[in-house]
């Protein structure tokens, strides 16, 4: 007769040996590789349209001084844009700036015709009105795709500039190899510039960017009103799972269907034992115990978010050569 204590010790065993094979199953997405991948394709193709005769696509930045995170965002960005090929320029503006210098500095850049991109950095200070800096961005330029005519487009299924982090999630899907067509996703957010393009990206049926075409997917919305049972049941039934909430280890693994795909596009700054790091929603050592593929945070969207600001400024260099030309031509 074989003990219990025998039986329990194996039976641990086996328990043990099941989480480390689900572990090595978990496949973590490189959202670094991927970008730098994109990065390099996206240089190549600048180049040559340079060598065609066009200037290097141009990037305007707007940054209000004191905010050391902002700063270090602005840092990587124009490195990446230097990488590509991609010219810079950076207005730093005074916490004291009001909003109507701020929109005045805005028009400027809309009629300034070196500028093809406008990025106004977030977050403005507390006095000045985000929504309403966005919205006289001209369409034309709006490489962060946060005004209202490219949020409306991207409704309407209408060639538009998607904002930069669904982009980034849109290009994890397509390069997993993965059959999304009538899949389950789930998204746990709504917020205007994250959460709610992705999942229209997810769902749409037709091409939406300038090279995107939607995924085709069955897609929920979860949010801060949604039942914690719901929140849960909801989750646990999605082949694909976003979430961008901004609460750590929100996302557990009893809210994980086994094989799905999650990715982390959430970024909270915590400090434990006196160091500060960056962390996402998801709880990665319980989940990756249990999903097929993980992106991770850091190292997930966040390369990949940037990588796509620089292909949306190309795009928009594209189109504002194409507008000059036919100026050109009529006159």
């Amino acid at each position: 007769m074989i003990p219990l204590s025998s039986l329990s010790n194996s039976l641990n065993m086996a328990q043990q040996t099941l989480r480390v094979s689900q572990r090595l199953y978990c496949k973590m997405i490189n959202g670094k590789e991927l970008a730098e991948k994109y990065l390099d394709k996206l240089k190549i193709e600048i180049r040559k349209w340079v060598e065609e005769g066009n200037r290097p696509p141009h990037l305007s930045v707007v940054v209000v001084e004191g905010n050391a995170s902002s700063d270090a965002y602005i840092r990587m960005k124009c490195q990446k844009a230097e990488f590509v090929g991609i010219t810079t320029d950076i207005s730093q503006i005074p916490q004291t700036t009001t909003e109507k210098e701020l929109l005045e500095l805005v028009e400027s850049l809309n009629k300034n015709s070196n500028t093809d991109g406008i990025l106004v950095q977030l977050p403005l200070s507390p006095t000045i009105n985000e929504r309403k800096v966005h919205k006289i961005i001209s369409p034309e330029k709006d490489v962060d795709g946060f005004t209202a005519d490219s949020l409306g487009n991207l409704c309407l299924n209408e060639p538009t500039f998607v904002p930069c982090t669904a982009l980034a999630v849109h290009h994890i899907l397509s390069n997993l190899g993965v059959p999304l067509i009538g899949k389950k996703a789930v998204v746990c957010s709504r917020a205007k510039h994250v959460g709610l393009p992705i999942a229209l990206i997810l769902h749409s049926s037709t091409r939406l960017g300038h090279d995107t075409e939607g995924l085709n997917m069955s897609t929920t919305i979860c949010h801060r009103h949604t039942p914690k049972e719901d929140l849960i049941a909801f989750a646990k039934n999605a082949d694909v799972l976003v979430t961008a909430v901004g609460q750590p280890n929100l996302i557990k693994s009893d809210m994980v269907k086994p094989g799905a795909i999650v990715i982390d596009v959430a970024f909270t700054e915590v400090v434990e034992g006196g160091e500060r790091r960056v962390v996402g929603d998801v709880d990665t050592s319980e989940v990756q115990n249990v999903a097929g593929m993980l992106s991770p945070v850091p190292g997930g969207v966040g390369p990949l978010t940037i990588a796509m600001l620089m292909s949306n400024t190309f795009s928009a260099a594209k189109l504002l050569a194409l507008g000059r030309k036919k100026e050109y031509n009529r006159m």
